[in-house]
């Protein structure tokens, strides 16, 4: 596949901290998924299939970050609510979705949702797009992680 860099960015977390992409990339593989909205079905078994996998991320030495548009008080009750172990950044202006080509899906109804798999160059290096395949996101990472490790 043909990689390209990924654009670097910063948002808070939902703690209000600030997250900069470039300082985790030396890290190893980043895994960014981009959902479309907290405590709704879809985006729900989303985000707790990547909790449910977590460990295989951590083994894997890949740091799992998900990016919506909600508020970062929203992000905390959902990471609360589903004791989700990882990373969650808030877009709300939806900038980093522009900078990533994240568009939306259902003729523009929904936020897209989109997962990027990052490796420690900075490099893209896969992208799954599927607004309907939640948990075929999880699988993909892993499968592209353990290829690339």
């Amino acid at each position: 596949m043909n990689t390209q860099a990924a654009p670097d960015f910063t948002l808070n977390d939902l703690n209000g901290i600030s997250f900069r992409l470039s300082d985790h990339l030396e890290k190893g593989f980043i895994v960014l998924f981009f959902y479309p909205k907290n405590e709704t079905g879809g985006c729900t078994r989303e985000a707790c299939a990547f909790r449910d996998r977590f460990q295989d991320f951590q083994d894997l030495g890949a740091l799992v970050v998900g990016i919506s548009g909600d508020s970062e008080d929203s992000h905390r009750s959902f990471a609360a609510n589903h004791l989700l172990p990882y990373t969650l950044l808030s877009d709300p202006g939806k900038k980093v979705h522009q900078l990533y080509g994240v568009k939306g899906g259902l003729f523009g109804l929904l936020p897209g949702r989109v997962t990027f798999i990052i490796d420690s160059g900075g490099r893209i290096v896969h992208r799954f797009d599927s607004l309907l395949r939640f948990e075929q996101h999880v699988l993909e990472a892993i499968e592209t992680i353990r290829k690339g490790s």
